[in-house]
């Protein structure tokens, strides 16, 4: 016999916060390999400012995907250990994201599409309230 009730039933999404704090992992392993490459040799990575919103310099460009891709590791890592703080710091940091893949939408515009779709799907998640354990 089944009973019914008023309550609103809640989608399970904890494989969308897994997913979240995966890709974060994932984004920052990338980063730190990219700030690693651009510092050690600078023509490895090269883009052309031709078309692009903003220019950088190949070193500030290394610095700040290395900065970058320790926090999102960090962050990754703590929404998998369902740490508040990793949250707030993950939808900081795919906010940040987000807006440097659409300031750099001439230079890769599918790819910038592609992860700008990514970072939206993970904010959602990791905006929706923690399910109860």
């Amino acid at each position: 016999m089944t009973t019914t009730t008023d309550e609103a039933v809640e989608p399970d999404l904890s494989g969308v916060v897994n997913f979240a704090g995966v890709m974060l992992l994932a984004l920052g392993a990338f980063q730190f390999v990219e700030g690693l490459t651009t510092l050690l040799r600078d023509s490895a990575y090269l883009v052309t400012a031709e078309g692009a919103l903003i220019e950088l310099d190949p070193a500030a460009w290394g610095w700040g995907h290395l900065i970058l891709g320790l926090i999102s590791a960090a962050a990754g890592a703590g929404i998998l250990r369902g740490q508040t703080w990793a949250r707030v710091v993950g939808v900081l940091l795919t906010a940040v994201a987000a807006l440097a893949h659409f300031l750099l939408l001439a230079t890769a515009p599918l790819w910038c599409t592609v992860l700008i779709c990514i970072e939206i799907v993970v904010i959602f998640a990791l905006c929706r309230k923690p399910a109860a354990r």
